[in-house]
């Protein structure tokens, strides 16, 4: 309901609840829930299956998940958007992981479990390609042109200050079109899966 770009603290509503620090608190929190949904959900299927690949994916994926939120900070703190193609890259990496965990698991359940599975990787192959061939490129174009424009990134305090109290109010599709892709995803794919998520669990 208050979109916000981080790095360009960007907004559609003149409000401090568009401010970037209190989005960026709200989404990591949000994002590291997220996870730990696929990890508690990975752990439990792979200890009914005696699938180590899936408990061991369960360990890992939660603190890579942390490690990409430091890199996302960072990046909104300094402005650098090198920071944010590793932020997403890791983001990659982890649900190529998920993905190998359920790929082991698919054959370990029949029915509907089995075809939930299947609709889960074939959705996770979507991310991955989102990521890989618009998101993650994204970002390093915009680092590639800051640096050739000679933008001076903020230091991590100059930085806390600037999202803490500047939010530029647009309406210019000009300013929000590069995030309309991943904003529509994130809004709406991401929130079904995390209910998903919590219906699988709650079924198993």
């Amino acid at each position: 309901m208050l979109p916000r770009a981080d790095v360009q603290r960007i907004c559609l509503f003149d409000t401090w609840l568009s401010s970037v620090v209190v989005g960026r608190t709200v989404a990591t929190v949000a994002e590291i829930a997220f996870v730990v949904q696929w990890s508690l959900l990975l752990h439990l299927l792979g200890t009914m299956t005696g699938a180590d690949t899936a408990i061991n994916a369960a360990w890992v994926i939660a603190p890579l998940i942390a490690i990409a939120e430091i890199f996302s900070w960072h990046a909104v703190l300094t402005r650098n958007y090198l920071l944010n193609a590793i932020e997403n890259s890791l983001w990659a990496v982890a649900f190529f992981i998920i993905g190998i965990a359920l790929c082991r698991l698919l054959f370990e359940f029949d029915g509907v479990l089995r075809v939930v599975l299947a609709v889960a990787i074939a959705g996770i192959a979507g991310f991955l390609a989102f990521l890989m061939t618009v998101d993650v490129p994204m970002y390093l174009k915009r680092w590639r042109t800051g640096a050739d424009d000679g933008d001076k990134p903020l230091s991590p305090l100059e930085g806390l200050r600037d999202v803490s109290t500047r939010w530029v109010v647009t309406h210019d599709l000009a300013a929000w079109k590069d995030e309309i892709p991943w904003m529509s995803l994130y809004f709406s794919g991401a929130v079904w899966s995390s209910l998903a998520l919590c219906v699988v669990y709650a079924a198993i």
